[in-house]
């Protein structure tokens, strides 16, 4: 017998309450029934994204999940505006501010239960791995249309006719070399930051590409080409071997007699060298890549707190 008051004591075996049996003997006993579990109260997030421009509100989402990405959402903004898909958006927190990166979660970022974002839309976009196949693949086949001088472009006496000299065959070579190893290195080599680009600037950079090889290739493989002798390039200088795998733009340049001929479109007189081709692909060509290394030299600057401030972009102390 028990005092009043007293409590009884627990059973030793853990787990288990008395008047709680395992055994088959005892099953008529009846097992206590399970402790029930509290539900943690879930905080959702409320999202409305403006434009950034008008400051009009075109969309509100209820009820986001506080671990959502923002990637996660411009999903959900697709299924209300379907012609924006997400490779189409920039989300933001302020209206002049940098996008936000599509693995950043809602809550981590500095917004209250009611967030608001800001949306630009970026236009058609293209994948990278598009841009780049289309930019190689232009000038290897536009430079083997010259040297197989094809129908149209140097006359009809002309047509698939083969250079005499070997140097030319050789700049073909080293020419679809190039651009096969970049093609190859697209496919199974470069990761890409970002999965695309705006559509309008694959015309700026095709220009580029075809049009410098459609101009270096016209010259290389004329009819009328002639190598230039030792007094410009000798041929023993181990600087002449050495540009030749290297260099998309033959480093002897293209030469062409300089008396006048006649081509399918009248009287022509081609220059002796390939100078100003080459001089302007080298300025376009350094233009464009200053204008992405300014571009990505301030990127590293925001996000890389011990970046070097003094780093040069592209030309050390100078650009």
């Amino acid at each position: 017998h028990h005092a009043r008051g007293t409590l009884t004591p627990r059973l030793a075996c853990p787990g288990l309450l008395l008047g709680v049996s395992s055994s088959p003997i005892l099953g008529l006993w009846r097992q206590a029934p399970p402790a029930k579990k509290t539900k943690k109260a879930v905080l959702f997030f409320e999202v409305e994204i403006l434009d950034a421009r008008t400051r009009e509100k075109l969309c509100f989402l209820d009820k986001v999940e506080p671990h959502a990405t923002v990637a996660e959402i411009k999903s959900l903004f697709t299924k209300a505006h379907p012609q924006w898909y997400p490779a189409r958006q920039s989300l933001r927190l302020d209206p002049k501010g940098r996008s936000l990166k599509d693995e950043d979660v809602l809550q981590t970022l500095p917004v209250g239960t009611t967030a608001t974002f800001y949306f630009r839309d970026l236009g058609a976009q293209i994948s990278w791995v598009t841009v780049f196949l289309t930019e190689y693949a232009g000038p290897l086949l536009i430079y083997l249309l010259f040297y197989f001088r094809v129908p149209f472009l140097y006359g009809p006496r002309y047509d698939f006719t083969a250079s005499r000299h070997p140097v030319v065959h050789l700049a073909c070579c080293c020419h679809s070399f190039h651009y096969v190893k970049r093609l190859l290195e697209t496919l199974f080599v470069h990761r890409f930051s970002h999965g695309t680009m705006p559509l309008r600037n694959i015309f700026k950079n095709c220009t580029y590409y075809w049009g410098f090889a459609a101009w270096m290739a016209y010259y290389i493989n004329h009819p009328l080409y002639t190598p230039p002798g030792p007094h410009v390039y000798p041929r023993q200088h181990p600087l002449f071997h050495l540009g030749i795998p290297i260099s998309p733009v033959p480093p002897w340049g293209p030469h062409v007699p300089h008396p006048p001929h006649v081509s399918p479109w009248g009287p022509h007189v081609p220059p002796g060298d390939g100078g100003p081709a080459v001089a302007l692909f080298s300025l376009v060509g350094f233009v464009q890549m200053a204008i992405w290394a300014q571009g990505k030299h301030r990127s590293y600057l925001r996000e890389f707190r011990d970046y070097p401030p003094l780093r040069s972009p592209i030309v050390p102390f100078l650009l």
